[in-house]
């Protein structure tokens, strides 16, 4: 996939790697982004997208993991 060893200002983050492969590969449609800042995740919906915003992929990944398959996505 590409992924850098490391992100400047998350030295955590190689940890996180098979995690995030793991909810790629389960969640196919859903785009992860690194920003230089802060991680993106794009969920697309039947009527646009939700867009998910955290300063490490950790609590993205904790937050992606938390939503339910039946839930909205309001208020992410």
């Amino acid at each position: 996939m590409g992924y850098p060893a490391m992100v400047r200002g998350e030295p955590e983050y190689a940890d996180q790697v098979p995690r995030r492969e793991a909810y790629e590969a389960a969640h196919p449609d859903t785009v992860i982004t690194y920003h230089g800042k802060y991680w993106k995740a794009v969920i697309p919906e039947a009527d646009g997208s939700t867009e998910i915003n955290r300063y490490t992929l950790e609590a993205l990944l904790d937050k992606l993991e938390s939503l339910g398959a039946d839930d909205d996505h309001s208020g992410v």
